[in-house]
């Protein structure tokens, strides 16, 4: 039996050949249509040089075990999201590998509903059967059948906008060459906003002549940030290859990190829906809890990863979830992330409250500054771990373990957790308006890691 490295926590990623191919994708099709039982399934790609092959073997294997399948062709996650609510499929797998290096790839999952699939509910016996390879001969062969959802998808997203609140205003846009173009092309055509749009690297090319879109990593975010200025835009939005993180910039250039996105958007929809329940990751929380408590509503803290955030916004019944790594979640939308949604929400809240968004998110950098996510690739984690237990845990006024380990001293705080999806070690610190506290206390935390 062949043991599988493109398994991960939530989804399959590997490098293509050896990790992840065609016969593999055939299996997961097979594997995916005896774990799950659907009847009919949606598969998507993104631009990838390699992802419509791979998309075509998974519907082989979906076929050869009678399952139908629709495919929508060229899209985003979150389009193959959609499109199996909107046909009522009994699954979706979308064939990208999003902001993974060029010789990788690989296949997010959801069952019916758009529910996520994770190692835990489904994605493990998937693996399983794919590693056993005993599928024996083809069933009945399913069908195929293509179709286009996109101006019904478009219709969903924009409907999230009052557009009759928006007021002129010039952004940015960037798709890195990825597939975020065409699917933003289509809402801006179902909203008839008073927004000029700057497009910027807007044409899908399997050759990311601009790099592999990921304006988390600084090194990105330079392309953009100098658009906006050299504008005089209001502000600027990039995507990454699958469009399903979205990323922003003010009207000076600035990046602002996921957290504070996290808080705005908690605010826009608590203007909206008073009183309701905002769930959050736990790495950085105080700007979040700070803004929702005066607002009114509720943060609720859940395990980082999309499994997790989703399942328990359907317990708590949120309208909206956010993790600092840019994914963002909502309840209308199939409980699912959208890299499209969050955009509009920030237009709108910005011609509302009539500031620049550096001055809506100004109070909450100056009172909760952070650190942002700092990685650490190590051989051997838990040398690191059992340091900073022993160094920090005992003298915390308040400890948690919802994920990793988060220690609150009330003047400063700190998240240290095991990446879900990487091989890495991620730390989190955040203080109360000091900033020198924070680069203490991060150098600090760093040189322990370092050395341990």
């Amino acid at each position: 039996m062949t043991t599988l490295t493109c398994f991960k926590s939530y989804d399959v990623r590997g490098r293509l050949g050896d990790e992840l191919n065609e016969d593999i994708c055939y299996g997961i099709g097979r594997g995916f249509a005896r774990s799950i039982v659907p009847r009919e399934v949606v598969i998507g790609y993104d631009i990838r040089p390699t992802s419509k092959a791979l998309a075509g073997q998974l519907a082989e294997g979906l076929r050869d075990e009678g399952v139908d399948v629709i495919d929508i062709g060229l899209c985003g996650t979150e389009e193959v999201y959609f499109a199996t609510s909107h046909y009522a499929a009994g699954g979706g797998l979308m064939v990208t590998a999003s902001h993974n290096p060029i010789d990788y790839n690989g296949i997010k999952m959801v069952r019916e509903g758009s529910r996520p699939i994770s190692s835990a509910d489904g994605l493990g016996e998937i693996q399983a059967l794919v590693e056993a390879g005993d599928f024996g001969p083809a069933k009945a062969r399913g069908a195929l059948e293509h179709r286009d959802p996109r101006a019904d998808y478009a219709a969903r997203v924009a409907s999230f906008a009052d557009v009759s609140m928006w007021r002129p205003m010039k952004v940015v846009v960037n798709a890195g060459n990825g597939v975020a173009g065409p699917a933003f092309d289509a809402i801006e055509a179902a909203l008839g906003a008073p927004v000029e749009f700057i497009r910027q690297h807007h044409t899908p090319d399997s050759d990311f002549p601009n790099g592999i879109p990921n304006p988390l990593l600084p090194e990105n975010r330079a392309q953009t940030a100098e658009r906006v200025l050299a504008e005089g835009a209001d502000m600027g939005i990039a995507w990454d290859g699958d469009f399903d993180r979205c990323f922003f910039f003010d009207e000076t250039g600035g990046f602002i990190d996921g957290e504070y996105v996290v808080a705005l958007l908690a605010g826009a929809f608590l203007g909206k829906h008073p009183g309701a329940k905002i769930i959050h990751d736990p790495r950085v929380v105080w700007a979040l809890e700070d803004l929702v408590g005066r607002m009114g509503g509720e943060a609720v803290a859940s395990k980082s990863g999309h499994s997790h955030i989703k399942a328990k916004m359907r317990a708590e019944d949120a309208v909206y979830g956010g993790e600092m790594s840019a994914h963002h979640y909502f309840r209308d939308f199939m409980y699912c992330d959208s890299g499209m949604v969050p955009w509009l929400l920030l237009i709108e809240h910005m011609s509302a409250t009539g500031q620049k968004l550096s001055q809506m998110v100004a109070d909450m950098q100056k009172s909760f500054p952070s650190s942002g996510e700092i990685n650490f690739k190590l051989d051997d984690k838990q040398p690191a771990i059992d340091a900073f237990e022993a160094t920090y845990v005992s003298h915390a006024n308040a400890v948690d373990r919802l994920d990793g380990v988060s220690c609150d001293y009330g003047d400063w705080r700190v998240n240290l957790r095991q990446s879900n999806t990487e091989p890495v070690l991620r730390l989190n610190v955040e203080t109360r308006a000091d900033r020198a506290l924070l680069a203490e206390k991060v150098a600090e935390i760093s040189a322990l890691i370092k050395t341990a």
